[in-house]
């Protein structure tokens, strides 16, 4: 092959490629900088979530202080930032269920309730929103709001806490005088709680108890 040949090749292979970046040189353009500033957003988002996680976490050491402490202003206090700045991360729905365990105990149930009604509306997964809607269930049961408490254990809950639900939805229903339904429950419990399930046990003695 001589030198004019090459010549003429390498000619076409430049026209080739002039009319190849002519057709799509602009529509390359905007997919390199569109996967850019894809790249950019998602390594900004990965590390706004680091830095919120980070400083969760600083307060959620602080919330257990100040329920080792019991100061429960000092809770409020910090508990409410948490819920308020930092409501995408685990660690809000942590402190709302320790906070409201703590607020039961010193029998500020108003509290109590706004931090499990938060968690049952924002809680990080669905295993921190049952665990919040059987315990508010178990506040409504002392307040003697049954029916409000039957109609919260009706929404769907995670495998893991469906005896849970089912052995509360019983309690409710005893305290309302109906023994036959109340019975039927633990009886569902029983059978949903595992063999080696300490609460079997539990759920036993209230069906013993019912039937007397």
């Amino acid at each position: 092959m001589n030198k004019h040949q090459l010549d003429l090749e390498e000619q076409e292979q430049i026209a080739n490629l002039k009319a190849f970046w002519s057709k799509y040189g602009q529509l390359i353009l905007v997919v390199v900088l569109c996967t850019s500033l894809l790249t950019a957003s998602y390594h900004g988002w990965r590390y706004w979530q680091a830095q919120q996680a980070s400083k969760a976490a600083v307060l959620f050491d602080a919330t257990e202080k100040a329920l080792l402490t019991q100061d429960l202003s000092q809770l409020k206090t910090i508990t409410g930032e948490l819920l308020s700045d930092y409501k995408s991360t685990a660690y809000a729905s942590k402190a709302a269920l320790l906070s409201a365990k703590a607020f039961v105990a010193a029998d500020e149930l108003k509290q109590a309730k706004a931090q499990l009604s938060w968690v049952i509306e924002h809680g990080y997964s669905e295993s921190y929103r049952a665990a919040a809607q059987i315990r508010l269930a178990g506040i409504l049961l002392d307040e003697k709001e049954y029916d409000q408490a039957l109609k919260l254990l009706q929404s769907s809950v995670p495998e893991a806490f469906k005896a849970q639900q089912t052995d509360r939805r019983g309690d409710i229903l005893w305290a309302k005088g109906n023994l036959k339904e109340a019975r039927s429950a633990y009886e569902t419990a029983l059978g949903q709680f595992t063999e080696k399930d300490p609460w079997r046990d539990i759920v036993r003695q209230k069906l013993e108890a019912i039937a007397q």
